[in-house]
């Protein structure tokens, strides 16, 4: 079954045919980076007008280069949540006109699942394995027992980790995007000339969660409380204490989910799964197996929903034309305490 993938929930228009949910005919990522550069974010206008502009040329290219023709379609996935709503929209309505036109099933999918798929878009793994979903609008930690079987153990309970590092690259002028400008400055850098601190979330169970809000202030406006007296106070420094503290909050919840679950397989998506440091530091864990995705698969891709759409239409998971895009999932955040 060849399953086109469609995913607009930001700022990558992407799309991809994949075969079977595991092979990949033709991927096509057109990033609006250059765009928002300026604006050292995304602007959610400029994306969704900018998708419109973009998403049929994205369509007939995809084609072209997989030597693909319309009638080699079998069904469409479509990103329909989380993001942005204005750009969920465009691809959402986009995929429903070709389905109806080509007389062919289509269904919608969660975006934040289909990155925990991206990593079996290379190999098979088994099931079950924890999940660490680190992105610039989510953290989460989760237990994976199945292709949709995913339940949430811990969140971030304000910002994500990749806002973090946006946010602080911005304040900085360290460059856009935010997180590969920090993993570029922190390879020269001091990880210990600033000792930023961790968040102490002891109301309530939070055992697993994260928080970001506390970081990113101390970064940005109590810099001088955590440096350590004798290191330049340079961007390098800056930048390598920072994503230190970042990943080691992250791996240190991962790691108490992995001994309390006994899982020994861990499965990374989003666009921090590109982060050096991350992998570096999942890397030097004894006995557990962390499985990453290749770098092009880290950002939003069509392929992963492909990828994780093919299984939904399988199970004859057919969306109907009046679904609708979401901004938000429940569960994927939480509150303090």
């Amino acid at each position: 079954m060849k399953v086109l993938g469609i995913e607009t929930s930001c700022d990558e228009c992407s799309i991809a045919v994949v075969e079977n949910g595991r092979h990949i005919l033709s991927s096509i990522v057109a990033t609006q980076i250059d765009i928002h550069r300026p604006f050292m974010g995304v602007v959610p206008e400029i994306a969704s007008r900018t998708h419109t502009e973009w998403i049929r040329d994205t369509f007939t290219e995809t084609l072209h280069r997989g030597e693909l023709a319309l009638e080699d379609l079998d069904g469409i996935a479509v990103t329909s949540r989380p993001g942005l709503v204005g750009s969920l929209l465009v691809g959402l309505s986009f995929a429903k006109g070709l389905a109806l036109a080509l007389g062919i099933p289509y269904t919608t999918v969660n975006h934040v699942k289909a990155h925990l798929y991206a990593p079996q878009l290379e190999r098979e793994i088994s099931y079950p394995f924890l999940g660490l979903l680190v992105s610039g609008g989510h953290t989460m930690i989760c237990r994976v027992d199945g292709v949709d079987d995913i339940r949430v153990m811990g969140t971030t309970i304000d910002d994500a980790c990749g806002e973090a590092f946006d946010k602080v690259a911005k304040y900085y002028d360290m460059g856009y995007p935010g997180g590969v400008a920090i993993d570029r400055l922190a390879q020269t850098g001091n990880p210990q000339a600033f000792a930023f601190p961790g968040p102490n979330l002891h109301k309530g169970d939070h055992r697993y969660d994260v928080s970001y809000s506390g970081l990113k202030n101390a970064v940005i406006n109590q810099i001088d409380q955590f440096w350590d007296g004798v290191s330049e106070k340079s961007l390098e420094n800056i930048a390598a204490s920072f994503q230190k503290r970042a990943i080691d909050i992250l791996v240190k919840r991962l790691l108490r989910a992995v001994e309390d679950t006994a899982l020994d397989r861990v499965v990374v998506g989003g666009g921090v799964a590109a982060n050096s440091y991350l992998r570096s530091s999942l890397a030097d864990v004894r006995g557990l197996e962390v499985l990453f995705p290749p770098l092009e698969l880290c950002t939003d891709n069509g392929a992963m929903i492909a990828g994780l759409g093919y299984h939904y239409l399988k199970e004859g998971r057919i969306s109907p034309l009046s679904e609708a895009a979401s901004a938000r999932v429940e569960g994927f955040r939480k509150t303090y305490p």
